[in-house]
């Protein structure tokens, strides 16, 4: 038996029973939880934004060590200290084979299914099967997992802090280093300055942006966002955000432009920040029912690229021991993303304390 977090009503909290979980099928690991970050998108499933069949065990962003592989898993061994990636990247998809793997028909399958590869899940409570968000239900002492979806990582990276690199950072650090086209010298304006748009904010500045605009409401998320690499900040509670970082860009824009919420309005913000020829790169995930509305004269006038970022078009087998490389060499912030450690019965209030912005992250550790 282990402890798990369950979610089984959507608005309700979360619940932390005792679940069974099965052994690792073929082409499956199991991982003894170190750390799991508590992440905006599990608060999206647990109030509906986000759909995910339940009863699921939520979670997605963890590390662990191995301690039991499956039948043909020859790349990993127990004891291997790991990543779990949400999105299983089999490399030999179309997606997979056209440079996206982040969009792996094999991981669009897990999610919308809440099980493994093969669609079922390893968790059950008195013989009942429990989902997995993401293949992954991180919010678990132990979880089971595609193979592939376990990146290998060195020993002497600290877990909880590795953890972090499976969901937030591999977000918005690669929005900015693999979604948009960032060169040295340009302008970036990110609205939102969470856990995933500080990272933005700190992928921006090792791609050599020269200025850095965060926008955000909250002061304390503002001079947090000066730590991750921002030059300027604009509360956007206090006036107009465009015109602020219009007057920043000398009336034109920036170049590129993030948006980090998931609002209509604040996307609609941030495309109207970019300058004629810059991009806009969509990472917060909006309401399924959202529309962006725009005019497509301005779009074609403006010559503006509107893009979306799923998962920072990472390339996780390439990516997780990448950003584990630039943690050691004190180049990728993540101990000061970590606003506070909790244990598990602890998720309902980290959830609170997300939603009312009082944290970059919380971490359970295990």
């Amino acid at each position: 038996m282990t402890k798990a977090a369950v979610c089984r009503e959507i608005g309700q909290p979360l619940e932390v029973v005792d679940v069974e979980v099965d052994a690792p099928h073929a082409g499956e690991v199991k991982i003894r939880l170190a750390a799991s970050g508590v992440c905006h998108s599990d608060l999206s499933v647990q109030n509906g934004t986000l759909l995910q069949p339940i009863p699921a065990v939520l979670g997605h962003e963890g590390a662990g060590i191995i301690e039991e592989v499956g039948e043909g898993v020859t790349d990993l061994k127990v004891g291997d200290h790991v990543v779990i990636s949400w999105v299983p990247q089999d490399g030999t998809c179309f997606y997979c084979t056209h440079d996206q793997p982040e969009l792996c028909e094999s991981g669009l399958l897990a999610m919308m299914t809440g099980g493994l590869i093969d669609g079922t899940s390893r968790f059950t409570e008195n013989g009942v099967p429990v989902l997995q968000m993401a293949s992954t239900g991180t919010f678990s002492e132990v979880t089971v997992v595609p193979a592939i979806s376990a990146i290998k990582i060195r020993d002497d990276m600290p877990l909880p802090q590795a953890a972090l690199i499976g969901c937030g950072v591999l977000t918005g650090f690669g929005a900015a280093a693999n979604t948009a086209d960032i060169k040295p010298g340009d302008t970036v304006a990110v609205v939102g300055c969470g856990g995933v748009g500080l990272n933005v904010i700190q992928g921006a500045k090792h791609m050599k942006a020269a200025t850095i605009i965060a926008v955000d409401k909250m002061d304390h998320k503002l001079e947090m966002a000066k730590q991750f690499g921002a030059t300027h900040t604009v509360n956007a509670g206090d006036g107009d955000p465009v015109a602020k970082v219009l007057e920043l860009t000398e009336g034109r824009g920036a170049d590129h432009t993030f948006e980090v919420i998931g609002y209509t309005a604040t996307i609609e913000q941030a495309y109207n920040m970019a300058r004629r020829g810059g991009e806009t790169i969509i990472v917060g995930v909006p309401d399924m029912e959202a529309n962006f509305p725009t005019n497509g004269f301005g779009i074609v006038f403006g010559e503006k690229t509107i893009k979306g970022s799923w998962y920072g078009s990472s390339d996780v087998h390439r990516d997780i021991p990448r950003y584990v490389e630039l943690y050691q060499k004190g180049e990728l912030l993540l101990d000061e993303l970590i606003s506070r450690k909790i244990d598990l019965t602890g998720v309902n209030e980290a959830f609170a304390a997300m939603g009312s912005g009082e944290v970059a992250r919380s971490v359970i550790t295990y």
